[in-house]
């Protein structure tokens, strides 16, 4: 079976490529199957159980970028029996909508504009393009199977497009439990601390991710404000970091806002926290919910995010509007006043203990079967 999965570029911090990662280790074990990883740039390091097919034609900006490799990648795909592509390219057999869907985002992204930048955004080329490649994608009869990291990303796949919902499969991201598990905390809560100049009595809120402004990082800032041993610890980067550094001190809690920048091992950080803080305003299912929650910690997190899925309000975590920052001050105020972490800690990690890399292995093997068995059949 010649597999192809198409991604244009590895970032190390990047959700989707951790996927790709995980699920390539997971499939090694399946003999019959010959991958191919259709990309612009990605880190093979040691590893020969896969081909690498690079698609980089020279581009002048974002979208013609976005066009070319489209393009270029869409020429392969007759190679393979099935292509499972995480960009929004039309023609893929298996689509992994890892980034969610691009209209709802768009839309919930307008709520913090004003009419200039809603104009703007409108007439944008790149998301214009991005549209109408979804649409296409999600419409063409190529695609057999759409797979989801959340039913909530499903549940927007079918009220904005023509597709049968049976095409769409939840597969949730996997974990590794030898690397993330409530066992750190002994180890590294209280250096990690120290190294950090963060109180040991402190309730540490944790905000681990890049892109601040979709995942909510202003509406952190001010949850803390007003609790006086409340701090944030945030693992990630945004060019627009500064922003937030100004906010801070305009509220008065600058003292007690700590930024660590990307870290290649985030376990530690998980470990030093009391709970992750994840506004966002929009997000599939990020890894980081799964690596928190591993780690037993609870997660308060929006209604927009796929993650929601795995907590119960008041035991492992809170879910409020994105935008809703006095409700998230709400929640910090009731993990500070008797919140049971024991039970939270035995909560989250059993939520999550059996997304193994064997899990991911099944469902996703499975899945192929049946789009091969299927084209068998002709159906």
């Amino acid at each position: 079976m010649k597999l192809a999965i198409v991604r244009q570029k590895y970032r190390p911090d990047g959700g989707a490529e951790r996927f790709v990662s995980r699920a390539l280790s997971a499939l090694r074990d399946k003999s019959d199957l010959d991958i191919s990883i259709i990309t612009r740039q990605w880190e093979t390091g040691s590893s020969t159980d896969y081909h690498v097919i690079t698609c980089d034609p020279p581009a002048k900006n974002r979208l013609q970028r976005e066009i070319n490799f489209a393009r270029e990648a869409q020429s392969h795909f007759a190679a393979f029996d099935i292509v499972q592509s995480h960009e929004r390219i039309p023609g893929c057999t298996i689509y992994r909508a890892g980034d969610g869907v691009h209209r709802e985002w768009l839309n919930i992204r307008s709520r913090t504009m004003n009419p200039l930048q809603k104009l703007v955004q409108s007439l944008s080329s790149f998301h214009r393009y991005q549209l109408r490649q979804e649409k296409a994608m999600f419409e063409h009869p190529a695609l057999e199977k759409v797979i989801c990291n959340s039913a909530m990303v499903k549940a927007e796949i079918v009220d904005h497009f023509a597709i049968d919902p049976n095409k769409i499969h939840v597969i949730y991201n996997c974990i590794d439990t030898n690397i993330w598990n409530p066992s750190l905390i002994s180890v590294h809560r209280q250096p990690m601390r120290e190294r950090y100049a963060i109180p040991q009595d402190a309730t540490l809120m944790l905000f681990v991710g890049s892109g601040f402004e979709r995942k909510g990082l202003d509406v952190a800032i001010r949850a803390i404000a007003e609790h006086p041993l409340a701090w944030l610890l945030v693992v990630g980067n945004d060019r627009k970091s500064m922003r937030y550094k100004k906010q801070a001190r305009i509220l008065g809690c600058e003292s007690r806002l700590v930024f660590a920048g990307v870290q290649k091992e985030t376990a530690p950080f998980y470990a030093m926290a009391d709970a992750l803080i994840q506004p966002t305003r929009y997000d599939p299912f990020p890894n980081t919910i799964l690596e928190a929650m591993a780690c037993g910690l609870p997660v308060l997190t929006s209604d927009k995010c796929g993650g929601k899925e795995f907590i119960d309000t008041g035991i492992n975590g809170y879910v409020f509007d994105a935008l809703d920052w006095a409700s998230f001050s709400g929640a910090i105020g009731k993990l500070q006043n008797g919140f049971d972490y024991n039970f939270a800690r035995k909560t989250s990690f059993n939520k999550v203990v059996n997304l193994t890399a064997s899990y991911i292995s099944n469902e996703l093997y499975n899945l192929y079967l049946t789009v091969i068995e299927n084209k068998k059949n002709g159906i």
